[in-house]
């Protein structure tokens, strides 16, 4: 029995495969093949299997993990629009500092994210694999040191992988940033309006995907879309990983249907009180107030209450903190993370950490929440990226979330939750 008093899982059972190397420990290519066996990618060029993959991961209904939520089928299927060769990235940045699912992927089972990518490369004929993890995160880097040396010595993979470092920086996560830093050495995201838009290192087309996808890709090519349509919804089937976060016993990474309940889903982690608020999808996704926490966990319902899962994270926020100053560190690490290329970044979400710091901190004045509304509404959707749509998204929700704290701190009543300890997670030290 595992630690949740559930039957262990068998390595034939492959749509809990996942969450079977997350309970164990870490696994070396030995362990790997025995149980998963070898990865069946062609060594040439092969166009009959290259359909019959996209076919596979378009009957899989697997959607990016990073935060798109973009098919992979399609992803893959303009990649090769855009011309056969180029690099695979594996996205191992991050940088949302609420979530630790790539990184336990990459420590735990590095060979099941490392396979997704050789089949990937397989599939678009790309002449190399980055794999990128950031500078001072020497663990993570040492655990896929460790596999790609495995890899190497026993001429495992056809494609060449190989490890390397960016800084560490909140954008450098987005795909475009990624790109810019390998081909240009700055982490400055590109306005794309969409994900159709090709993304290129120098003449090359680069192909990005995260640690997650590409563990689900590794296991719908060894058994097939049915296994991975059998867990989830109709409309969004498979699993997903979850970090949850704040005020929990237990905080950790979980795999979980598509489908289940946003309370469901805290509980795994043994909340320390009632929740007042959950944060879904991140520093840039949304507060959800207790009238919403039995929405199900997936993009179609939480589309429905203005909510995104974002990058899978869930953030649970106990009576004893202020949603409000939660949410003011919030704003202040965003505003610190941005590139600095465009002015919504560069002025935009300096001015509305402002407003809600002097909102949080009871400084207030007549003008104080028009401001603040007014500012969000004139950042939202002017960004060279979509990181100050987040910040927008996050603050609107909090003032609809914690509405009755708004009022009460727009009349300089006192707040004694304001001075506690935050329940967040942060690099550094961030003030409200």
């Amino acid at each position: 029995m595992d630690p949740r008093g559930e039957p262990p899982i068998q390595p034939d059972d492959p749509p809990s495969a996942i969450r079977h190397h997350l309970l164990g420990h870490p696994i070396d290519l030995a362990g790997h093949l025995a149980a998963h066996g070898p990865l069946r990618a062609p060594t040439l060029p092969n166009m009959t299997w290259q359909q019959a993959f996209i076919t596979a991961l378009e009957a899989s209904g697997l959607t990016g993990r990073g935060g798109g939520a973009f098919p992979a089928w399609a992803k893959l299927a303009m990649a090769n629009a855009d011309g056969r060769g180029g690099i695979l990235v594996v996205n191992g940045m991050e940088s949302e500092p609420a979530s630790d699912k790539d990184k336990v992927l990459l420590t735990r089972a590095p060979h099941l994210v490392l396979d997704g990518a050789q089949l990937l490369a397989a599939a678009c004929g790309a002449d190399e694999i980055l794999v990128c993890i950031p500078q001072g995160w020497d663990a993570i880097a040492d655990a896929v040191s460790c596999a790609l040396y495995e890899r190497a010595q026993r001429r495992y993979s056809v494609v060449t992988e190989y490890l390397v470092r960016p800084p560490y920086q909140f954008v450098a996560g987005e795909e475009s940033a990624l790109v810019q830093w390998i081909d240009r050495g700055k982490s400055l995201p590109v306005f794309r309006p969409d994900k159709s838009t090709p993304l290129r290192i120098g003449r090359l087309p680069a192909l990005v995907h995260n640690a997650e996808t590409l563990a689900h890709i590794a296991l719908i090519a060894r058994y097939g879309p049915d296994p991975f349509r059998a867990r989830g919804t109709a409309e969004q089937p498979g699993t997903c990983l979850v970090t949850i976060g704040g005020a929990v016993s237990n905080p950790g990474v979980v795999e979980v249907e598509w489908g289940t309940s946003l309370q469901d889903i805290a509980q795994r982690a043994t909340p320390c009180d009632a929740p007042t608020a959950f944060l879904i999808g991140g520093y840039g996704g949304a507060w959800v107030g207790p009238a919403h926490f039995d929405t199900p966990y997936s993009p179609m319902e939480l589309g429905a209450i203005g909510v995104a899962t974002g990058v899978g994270v869930m953030i649970v926020l106990a009576p004893t903190a202020c949603g409000l100053a939660e949410s003011a560190r919030i704003a202040r690490f965003l505003a610190e993370e941005s590139s600095g290329q465009c002015g919504p970044c560069m002025y935009g979400l300096p001015a509305i950490a402002d407003d809600l710091s002097r909102l949080a901190g009871g400084r207030t004045d007549p003008e104080l929440l028009a401001r603040l509304i007014r500012r969000l509404d004139q950042v939202d959707g002017r960004g060279a990226c979509h990181h100050p749509d987040g910040a927008v998204r996050m603050v609107r929700s909090a003032l609809q979330v914690f509405a009755p704290d708004v009022a009460m701190h727009m009349r300089g009543g006192f707040c004694p939750n304001v001075t506690s300890p935050s329940q967040l997670r942060f690099p550094r030290a961030v003030a409200v």
